[in-house]
């Protein structure tokens, strides 16, 4: 489970710099970054690193 919360993250990320830089999605894509964070947090802080 932990594996599949990281790979969104990291699509996440890859959608929010896509959309950054070719669209303009406007608040939409900067809630994509911030989903992405609070994945890699959670991630962290349950113990195991990246």
């Amino acid at each position: 489970m932990r594996g599949l919360l990281y790979l969104i993250a990291v699509i996440l990320i890859i959608a929010w710099a896509v959309g950054f830089f070719a669209f303009s999605a406007g608040y939409l894509i900067h809630v994509l970054l911030v989903i992405a964070i609070i994945a890699i947090l959670l991630r962290l802080i349950g113990g195991r690193g990246i």
